[in-house]
């Protein structure tokens, strides 16, 4: 099978050796992104962070021709899930009626002190 490295300029690049999301056949695996803009600055506070993240998601994801209507399964990690109905609300408003399966967790510590990291599998049929 053929695995297609995807980068957006739209998106933060990535922090490490890998990529921003790799899609194979049909599906697009992303990796867990973080709240940092394309200049590489992190947000501030749960409800800017969760944003950044969603607006990040749907670049990288516009960039192989799929949208948040292909997710169907996203997975959360939070620093601190006292913050998950703000988180909750953010990411609702991203994707309505939609509501691909989720897991939601809470981590000890992520990467650049980021309150929370998205990541997701999405697929075109």
């Amino acid at each position: 099978m053929n695995h297609t490295a995807i980068k957006s300029a739209k998106a933060p690049a990535a922090i490490g050796p890998y990529s921003q999301a790799i899609k194979s056949g049909a599906f697009i695996y992303t990796s867990g992104m973080l709240p940092i803009d394309v200049e590489g600055q992190l947000k501030d506070g749960i409800l800017a962070q969760t944003h950044q993240i969603m607006t990040n998601l749907q670049n990288v994801l516009s960039e192989a021709g799929f949208t948040l209507e292909d997710v169907v399964k996203t997975s959360v990690f939070m620093t601190d899930l006292d913050h998950f109905e703000q988180m909750n609300d953010v990411y609702s408003h991203y994707f309505g009626v939609h509501h691909p399966a989720r897991t939601t967790v809470q981590v000890a510590k992520l990467p650049r002190n980021a309150e929370i990291e998205i990541e997701l599998v999405a697929i075109k049929s």
